[in-house]
C-alpha cells in the first residue's frame, strides 16, 4: 500500500512539474517569437491567429474534446493517466501568460528556439517518464492506432506535420525553419530525459583469469557478475567469460582492474538504455537476505 501511494505521488508530481515547464516554455519562448510547433498547442496557435480568442482557452477546449474522444474509444484507464495534463496545462499556461515581462526574456529568436526545444523536451520527458501522457494530439494517434492498427509513432509524426503545415500559411520561412529545429531539439532532449538515470554500461570480458576478475568485481567494485560459457573461435577452447553491468562512473575502475589482472583480456563495452532486476530495480540487500534464507 505504501509503495502504491509513493508511486501515485511521484506520478502526480512528475505530471505537474512537466506541465508547468511546458506552459512556461510556450508562454516565454514559443508564442512571443511565433515559433511553430505541433500538438494541441500548435492547433491553438493556428486558431488564435485567425480568431481573437485566448490561447489557453482554445487549448483547454481542444484538449477537452480530445480527452472525451480518448475516454470513449480507449477506456477509463487511459483517462486516469491523461486527465491531469488535459486540464492542468491550459491553466498553467494562462497563469504564465499573465506574468509581467514573461514575453521579454530574450529578443533573439535562435536563443528562444534552443530554449524552447530543450524545455519542451524536458517537460514532455518528465510526464512520459512517470508513465503518463501529455494528452492533446497524442490521443488522436492512439485512437487511430486502435481503429486502424497503424504504428503510433508514425501517426504522431503525421499529425504533428499536419499541424505544423497549418501554421505555414501565416509564418515566414525563418519561423518554419526555427520550428523544425525546435522539434529536433525537443525529440533529442525528451529521449534523454526518459532514459535519464536508467542507462548503464555493459562489459563482456573474455580472459583465462575469469575467476580472479569475477572476485575483484564482486568484492572491490561491488558489481554484480554473470559467468557465461564460451568457446574461443581460433583454438576451440571451452572457458567462461565475465558479463557485468555497471554505472557509468565505475567504467574506468573496472577497465583498469581487468587490464592489471590480464593485459591480453578481450573486452567489449556497450551502452545499454535500461536495466531492471537484481541489484538495480530490486534491493540488493533484500536479495542477499533471500539467498541466505534459502541456504
Amino acid at each position: 500500500m505504501k509503495k502504491n501511494w509513493k508511486k501515485t505521488l511521484e506520478t502526480i508530481i512528475g505530471v505537474l512539474v512537466g506541465n508547468a515547464v511546458l506552459a512556461f516554455t510556450v508562454g516565454a519562448f514559443v508564442v512571443p517569437h511565433g515559433i511553430i510547433m505541433g500538438g494541441a498547442t500548435g492547433i491553438g496557435l493556428t486558431i488564435s491567429h485567425y480568431l481573437p480568442i485566448n490561447l489557453s482557452l482554445i487549448i483547454l477546449v481542444v484538449n477537452a474534446v480530445l480527452f472525451i474522444l480518448g475516454t470513449f474509444v480507449l477506456g477509463k484507464k487511459f483517462a486516469l493517466t491523461t486527465i491531469i495534463s488535459t486540464f492542468v496545462y491550459p491553466m498553467f499556461l494562462s497563469i504564465v501568460q499573465s506574468i509581467p515581462g514573461i514575453t521579454e526574456l530574450t529578443d533573439n529568436i535562435m536563443l528562444a528556439t534552443l530554449y524552447a526545444g530543450a524545455l519542451l523536451g524536458l517537460g514532455i520527458g518528465l510526464v512520459v517518464r512517470v508513465g503518463s501522457s501529455t494528452g492533446g494530439t497524442d490521443i488522436l494517434a492512439l485512437v487511430f492506432n486502435k481503429l486502424f492498427h497503424a504504428p503510433v509513432a508514425v501517426l504522431m509524426y503525421i499529425i504533428d506535420f499536419i499541424v505544423l503545415g497549418c501554421q505555414v500559411f501565416f509564418s515566414d520561412s525563418e519561423q518554419i525553419l526555427y520550428g523544425i529545429l525546435a522539434l529536433v531539439v525537443t525529440t533529442t532532449v525528451m529521449n534523454k530525459v526518459i532514459l535519464m538515470g536508467q542507462s548503464q554500461i555493459q562489459l563482456f570480458v573474455i580472459t583465462e583469469k575469469y575467476e580472479e576478475v569475477k572476485e575483484k568485481m564482486l568484492k572491490e567494485i561491488d558489481a554484480g557478475v554473470t559467468l557465461v560459457h564460451v568457446e574461443t573461435g581460433y583454438g576451440g577452447k571451452q572457458q567462461k567469460a565475465v558479463l557485468c553491468v555497471i554505472p557509468n562512473r565505475k567504467l574506468y575502475s573496472v577497465n583498469e582492474m581487468v587490464q592489471v589482472i590480464d593485459p591480453k583480456a578481450f573486452i567489449t563495452i556497450s551502452q545499454i538504455n535500461e536495466v531492471r532486476g537484481r541489484g538495480f530495480t530490486m534491493e540488493k540487500v533484500r536479495y542477499e537476505e533471500d539467498i541466505l534464507e534459502r541456504k
